[in-house]
């Protein structure tokens, strides 16, 4: 007898997916979220012959473009093809190198841009890269791919200890990859450096090799600390930067009321004031419901409300609600990946994957987000899928097209546990089986409480 085909829908289409369902709604809420937001938050990216429409369109294009990655690495079954593309640690190196170089010289095909004090992203054909979203990625997959070949004992070189294996391919690179970011960044060198921790932590890591390599990098802030006070403050400019965030106690508010107003004074006061405070400010006119959507009035005050507060800017549109639920597509995206990493059996390279990466979007999530309600000094990380930046966007997308890929081998794991889960309420069929033998009783017809017992034992 011919079985009988089912009609396509969109229902039958989503069921086809054997990728984590509940990743595929976070993933796609975020893109959503991300093109509206894009159309009122600012105007700074708007051009003479540009509307608000154009910049719809424009991250239409590359949320599509970003949804064509994911989709392109879902459909890779075949997990050498990641392991293979992981251990290529050199990808991210040549970036940096040329940030590091301090590439000032306009060549035809790459250029250095120097942008807030730092060198942080390459001009490659025109086209902006920001190196260091494409390292937090590749760093995540290449200590994956570097711990479970250790425990596999597949790493090279024969004659080598294990001790010098774990130096040589894991610690040697987390150490470069830290020292190459410092110069353009030090909150992004401590988040980098964070995530990489945190990933060899849950690969296994020994923890007074652990401990060590924590040591050697506070040793390296030290040396970073020390050669810009040795060069009177012209090399290592950004470790100033930082310093003067983490210790500047002066009382710039008292400032700006005493100066007397277009003074150098009350300028440099607003200059200190003017993001922190009307962050604060977004997110407290914002209320419960918001003011609406393109009814944002402090996206003409902070110029870069699109990228660095764009939570406080969802807080002044959206509300309290609005906040909550970009705070519950990460929570949810965090717990969704722990999910998976259980259910992903031995495969150790497909547990550190998925959970370094989930770490990595949450983690920046949340770190964008203390930035936005002034706990903590400012360090630019965006908000993950939704705030503006192509590079940073596609990364991401990167991400969660290795997750979605991966939540395969956890897929038909996570049916079964979700198939043998007791239910959290009897049936309606079990109930009412319980109250009819509770009336037969009191009728007579059940004598003792046996019967009853034998009665529910047939359900």
């Amino acid at each position: 007898m011919a079985t009988k085909t089912r009609k396509f829908s969109l229902w039958t289409f989503a069921d086809r997916f054997e990728g984590d369902k509940v990743v595929w709604i976070i993933l796609l809420m975020l893109c959503l979220i991300s093109i509206v937001c894009m159309f009122s938050s600012t105007s700074r990216l708007l051009k003479p012959d540009t509307t608000r429409l154009d910049l719809v369109k424009e991250q239409a294009i590359l949320v599509a473009a970003g949804l064509g990655i994911i989709i392109l690495l879902y459909n890779i079954r075949n997990i050498k093809v990641f392991r293979w593309c992981s251990m290529v640690f050199g990808f991210s190196v040549p970036f940096l190198l040329l940030l590091m170089l301090d590439l000032r010289v306009d060549t035809p095909v790459v250029k250095a841009l120097y942008i807030n004090g730092a060198y942080r992203i390459l001009s490659v054909g025109g086209v902006q890269v920001h190196v260091f979203e494409v390292v937090k990625v590749a760093m995540v997959l290449y200590l994956a791919w570097a711990l479970d070949a250790f425990k596999k004992g597949e790493l090279k070189g024969s004659r080598l200890s294990p001790i010098w294996k774990k130096i040589i391919y894991i610690y040697a690179p987390f150490l470069i990859i830290f020292v190459m970011i410092i110069p353009g960044g030090n909150s992004s060198a401590l988040f980098i450096g964070g995530i990489m921790f945190l990933v060899i932590l849950l690969g296994g890591g020994n923890f007074k090799d652990l401990l060590v390599l924590f040591l050697a990098g506070l040793a390296i802030i030290g040396v970073c600390i020390g050669i810009y006070h040795a060069s009177d403050r012209k090399y290592m400019e950004r470790i100033g930067t930082a310093i003067s965030r983490v210790t500047d106690t002066h009382d710039w508010e008292a400032q700006f009321l005493k100066s007397r107003p277009g003074s150098r004074e009350y300028q440099d006061a607003i200059d200190k004031l003017r993001q922190p405070y009307s962050a604060k400010i977004a997110i407290h006119e914002g209320g419960l419901f918001g003011k609406g959507p393109g009814q944002s009035t402090q996206r003409y005050v902070v110029p870069d409300i699109s990228e660095d507060y764009m939570y406080s800017f969802i807080i002044e549109e959206y509300g309290l609600f609005g906040g909550i639920l970009v705070i519950c597509l990460y929570v949810s995206l965090l717990a969704r990946g722990s999910i998976i990493v259980r259910n992903c059996g031995k495969d150790l390279y497909a547990k550190l994957s998925v959970a370094g990466l989930c770490l990595l979007i949450s983690g920046q999530a949340f770190l964008h987000m203390f930035v936005n309600a002034d706990i903590g000094p400012m360090t630019g990380q965006t908000l993950p899928m939704i705030s503006h930046g192509a590079s940073a966007f596609l990364c991401f997308c990167v991400a969660f097209g290795v997750i979605l890929s991966f939540s395969r081998i956890a897929a038909r794991r996570i049916e079964k546990e979700t198939r043998e889960a007791e239910p959290l309420m009897e049936s309606r069929d079990e109930l009412s089986a319980t109250l009819d033998d509770l009336d037969a009783f009191e009728s007579g017809k059940l004598e003792n409480d046996d019967e009853i017992q034998e009665t529910q034992g047939n359900y």
